[in-house]
């Protein structure tokens, strides 16, 4: 990363820390298992650290973002992934019981969905 490029990063870093997550450096910190001291010198616009590909990937994780948004290869906050992939890593964590449940639920609400819209 170049001067410029550790700018946008730190930019990036606390825009989506703060505006988009409204989250503390303490609790960025716990979701991602990063120090807070590291996430301080990461947002420090002078750029006096910058992040390893691994805690790149362990931010944009705790953040719901992409590493292109972080690194500002993107020029819009709709990098961040859609809420639904979000939802999907949390299913997969279910248990199979819980998962088909989950199926079914959301199979009646689409048929009951579908009914509204064609009366």
């Amino acid at each position: 990363m170049d001067t410029s490029d550790k700018n946008i990063f730190a930019e990036r870093l606390r825009f989506a820390r703060e505006k988009i997550r409204n989250l503390t450096q303490a609790q960025l910190s716990e979701k991602s298992g990063l120090p807070a001291t590291s996430i301080s010198h990461f947002e420090n616009t002078e750029g006096s650290r910058k992040p390893s590909f691994d805690n790149l990937r362990r931010l944009a994780r705790a953040l719901d973002v992409t590493t292109d948004y972080l690194l500002g290869s993107t020029e819009s906050p709709m990098g961040i992934i859609d809420d639904t992939d979000a939802l999907y890593r949390d299913v997969k964590s279910l248990s199979e019981d819980d998962k088909k449940f989950a199926e079914d639920m959301i199979k009646k609400m689409i048929e009951r969905n579908r009914e509204k819209n064609n009366k």
